[in-house]
């Protein structure tokens, strides 16, 4: 039944568990020999537990500190290079009848205008983002099974897919929208979305229980078992995520990897993303209210560990942080940003609309070729790839060449060839002469000759006929 679970989270989600490790981790921070031994298991790049990964949250010594900024780094460089995946929200809908104090869709607030985008506004807003040079979109959608129901979600998927503008075709739709069913989650498999991505906001049941007094996602079991649910129903990759800010942060990152242990003991293989929002204004929204707001530094540690923790899961900051804090995380552990973004329904295609209904404030606000020519001038590379989806590379089979190393010869050419791809269809002429001069000195990072002297003859003849190509 919709709406229905056993208390089968709070097995996995314990929270006595959660309590004896922040005990344990608070009583073991001075512990210099534990926590170098923690380091140097985290070094080799098999993982910690949520207990150890607590001990070095906890940590207070610099020069621990530091060291574990630095194992994060090469683990972040060793896994995922100097790439960095880039993608846009579309908001479909903020019809919600949820009633979450932190979000300004929640259904008792009315001020703000509600909106949902029909399929002909779908097809202007992703003609919008294809002219950006985008290929891969996170759709977003309140929950509302009367304005939102599922058939409208496969629908719009179906429309974005469908939409192909001059050299612009969106090749990967990860889909966050609320839990669900066993058989809705196949129905999403069969639309062949990327990632399901759901936010467990906090795992402290009775501050989620509060912040959720209304609508089914008051059901703290439903939300905190549907990846289950949704691998269940064949979604290979899932992504979990906490928003800092609505409960104590060490809580939180505990129980975060408290549900990555459990989806990898469960179902053979843990998320393939974590993202680490924090709380932002909004329309009717004070994050300065909610009294567990963390610091630039806290939160820079928060993504050192997750990395350190969780070394083979990619890792998302959208543009609720600023360009320095990206810029500062980035080298600590994360490997996907948004650019370009509008956190508005139709917010695309229609200024006004921005404004009227922004789910959260943007601090980074740059265009998509502004970011693309940071990142490079970083010397990042930026990658456009869906590769891995559309060749059937997800759940166990992507960790597998993650672990072994080998998928550096899918990443690191695909990531190339769709750079060449924006620089030839959407760059501005700046951007264009730094992405050249970038793209033939990473050739040489390819890990196998055959597949570098391919990528690199592709790359030599151009783009023309090649634009769906992928390693």
């Amino acid at each position: 039944m919709y709406n229905v679970a056993s208390p089968h989270a709070q097995e996995f989600i314990d929270h006595q568990e959660i309590l004896d490790t922040l005990e344990w981790a608070s009583a073991h921070k001075s512990d210099r020999q534990l926590i170098g031994d923690i380091l140097e298991k985290a070094r080799k790049g098999g993982g910690l537990t949520h207990r150890e990964a607590a001990v070095l949250l906890e940590c207070d010594q610099d020069d621990l500190n530091t060291a574990m900024e630095n194992i994060a780094q090469e683990l972040k460089l060793r896994i995922y290079g100097n790439r960095i995946v880039l993608f846009a929200p579309l908001y479909l809908s903020n019809y919600c009848i949820n009633g979450c104090t932190y979000c300004p869709y929640h259904g008792s607030n009315k001020t703000i205008p509600r909106v949902k985008l029909s399929q002909e506004d779908i097809r202007r807003e992703v003609i919008a983002l294809q002219d950006m040079g985008h290929k891969r979109l996170a759709l977003e959608a309140g929950e509302d099974p009367k304005h939102n129901p599922i058939e409208y979600i496969l629908e719009s998927i179906n429309t974005i897919y469908s939409v192909k503008h001059k050299n612009g075709a969106i090749r990967r739709v990860n889909v966050n929208i609320a839990a669900t069913t066993v058989e809705e989650y196949r129905m999403l498999h069969e639309a062949e979305i990327g990632t399901y991505i759901l936010f467990q906001e906090t795992y402290h049941k009775e501050t989620y229980e509060k912040l959720h007094p209304t609508g089914p996602k008051s059901n703290y079991d439903w939300h905190t078992e549907a990846m289950d649910r949704a691998m269940d129903g064949g979604i290979d990759d899932v992504g979990i995520g906490v928003l800092f800010g609505l409960n104590l942060y060490r809580y939180d990152l505990v129980g975060l990897l408290m549900h990555a242990e459990h989806l990898e003991a469960a179902k053979g293989v843990g998320p393939h993303t974590i993202s680490v929002p924090r709380i932002r204004d909004a329309d009717g929204i004070d994050a300065s209210s909610f009294a567990n707001g963390i610091d630039d530094d806290t939160f820079a540690k928060i993504v050192t560990i997750i990395r350190l923790a969780v070394p083979y899961t990619g890792m998302i900051v959208s543009t609720r942080e600023s360009q320095a804090v990206r810029e500062r995380v980035m080298r600590l552990g994360v490997s996907q940003i948004s650019g370009g973004s509008r956190t508005s329904v139709g917010g695309y295609t229609q200024e006004e609309r921005h404004d009227e209904t922004a789910q959260f404030d943007v601090s980074d606000t740059r265009t998509l070729d502004e970011i693309v020519r940071w990142l490079m001038e970083q010397k990042y590379v930026p990658s456009f790839c869906t590769a891995c989806y559309r060749a059937g590379r997800t759940g166990d089979r992507f960790m597998e060449l993650v672990k072994s190393g080998q998928i550096g010869n899918c990443c690191h050419p695909n990531a190339l060839i769709t750079l060449q791809e924006y620089l030839e269809d959407y760059a501005s002429a700046e951007t264009k002469s730094i992405g050249t001069q970038l793209i033939a000195k990473e050739l040489f990072r390819i890990p196998d000759l055959k597949v570098r002297r391919l990528a690199e003859n592709y790359l030599q003849e151009g783009m023309r006929g090649k634009r769906d190509f992928r390693f």
